[in-house]
């Protein structure tokens, strides 16, 4: 089969950093699916285990790590689906990636893909409405039917991947105030599109532009964009009691004595927990997914493809890359067909 793989890890504008290959086709076993894929996308986590160092796999390493696409066959143990159903997910850490033609996937952490998407709008989904929702809902314990409504929610991050999807929810599933960081003109039109209240710049004062804004602190603060640098704000503009999540692994120790007076909470979400440690309840990525289709095709949320990048292969998936690591992404990025 084709795949995209590499063999060291190599600064993006090395053309050998990603490379197209010839892979044996997987089988399925245990509760594995077979799945044919369709279209993918790339996410900050690919950048980061692809970025340099002083590694060489002894054979092609897989990244990718959101796919679309049909199941073409299943394991023995598999209930919850068929061969020919359309399926999505977001795949597991510590197994080969949706970089390639064909891929085994635990059931578990898949589920039919919403029906009015095509493979590429679907694709966009999976990692980070997995991360948004399990940050929002399960981390923090918002409310998903309002009992939450009218508080505030600041999202440190608004335009990415996973503050697209946030900014859904809390707003039409929870029902909170949202204000979204966004720098640039073209950000602070997507975040506010998606349903923000307010935007916020967060390469400026946030205390401040938040204080103009009428809030002195916020309930809730979800941070997917560099947690060493916003630590000592979000420690300043919790609320007390209030909670506050993160996405992105730091540099350096967190002074968590500054939450302390407040009695505030910090935690962490990693999406990839329940795959990583096949944890008992595993499958709610499954039902989180599936109800996360089941929004779309009603209409309550929607895909956040910010660009296109043409076919699955090495070149076009260095080129994702690049645009990842220039920090200037709005949405996600996308590839359909080999």
């Amino acid at each position: 089969m084709k795949a995209v793989a590499l063999s060291r890890y190599l600064p993006i504008t090395d053309a050998d950093a990603l490379l197209d290959v010839e892979l044996p086709k997987p089988v399925a076993a245990g509760r594995d699916l077979l799945v044919s894929i369709e279209a993918i996308a790339v996410n900050p986590v690919d950048t980061k285990v692809r970025a340099p160092k002083d590694k060489v796999e002894p054979s092609p390493k897989v990244l990718g790590w959101d796919a679309a696409g049909v199941v073409e066959a299943v394991g023995p143990d598999v209930t919850l689906f068929k061969a020919g159903d359309p399926v999505y997910y977001a795949g597991d850490l510590t197994r080969p990636g949706s970089n390639a033609e064909y891929q085994l996937v635990d059931e578990r952490i898949a589920a039919i893909r919403p029906a009015t998407l095509n493979a590429a709008d679907a694709a966009a989904l999976p990692l980070t409405a997995i991360t948004a929702w399990e940050a929002l809902f399960d981390r923090l314990g918002v409310g998903r039917n309002g009992e939450d409504r009218g508080r505030t929610a600041l999202i440190i991050g608004g335009a990415g991947g996973v503050g697209s999807i946030a900014i859904q929810l809390a707003k039409t599933l929870a029902g909170l105030t949202v204000i979204a960081t966004a720098s640039r003109p073209e950000s602070r039109d997507w975040v506010k599109a998606l349903g923000a209240d307010a935007t916020v710049d967060h390469r400026s004062d946030i205390a401040a532009q938040l204080k103009a804004l009428g809030h002195e602190t916020v309930d809730f603060i979800l941070c997917f964009n560099d947690t060493d640098r916003h630590f000592a704000t979000m420690a300043q503009l919790i609320a007390p009691r209030g909670r506050i999540v993160s996405i992105v692994e730091t540099a350096t120790l967190l002074d968590l004595n500054l939450l302390k007076a407040k009695s505030a909470t910090f935690v962490w979400e990693m999406m990839f927990t329940r795959s990583m440690y096949q944890t008992p309840d595993m499958v709610k990525q499954h039902e989180l997914l599936t109800e996360v289709a089941k929004l779309v095709d009603a209409g309550t949320l929607r895909t956040t493809v910010g660009a296109h990048y043409g076919q699955i292969n090495a070149a076009n998936l260095r080129r994702a890359h690049a645009t990842l690591e220039a920090g200037q992404m709005i949405g996600k990025i996308v590839l359909a067909g080999f």
